[in-house]
């Protein structure tokens, strides 16, 4: 199914996370977040950029990884991301929902 986002037709699934992550750009991101009601900080995009770099290296993402992984613990990610931390950094992000997110 297609989505406008930030005035760019963009390939998503049901849930909403794009299925195209090469449709992905910043503005696009910032736009999912403000649907979120996140309002994008410097701290959110150093997140951000982690996620997709992993993503990009096909490393499985969970809660637990994150908070290890130097970029941020897991209280200041949640801080970031209230509601469902890694569901909404992901969509965020545009990379697919993480397996271990149910």
């Amino acid at each position: 199914m297609e989505k406008t986002i930030a005035g760019k037709a963009v390939a998503v699934n049901e849930e909403g996370y794009l299925t195209n992550f090469a449709q992905w750009e910043p503005r696009v991101g910032s736009e999912i977040a403000k649907e979120a009601n996140i309002d994008l900080s410097p701290r959110h995009w150093e997140v951000i950029n982690y996620l997709q770099g992993e993503f990009k290296n096909e490393s499985p993402l969970s809660i637990r990884k994150i908070g290890k992984s130097g970029v941020v613990d897991i209280k200041e990610f949640y801080q970031l991301f209230p509601n469902a931390p890694l569901k909404t950094s992901s969509k965020i992000a545009g990379i697919p929902k993480p397996a271990s997110c149910i």
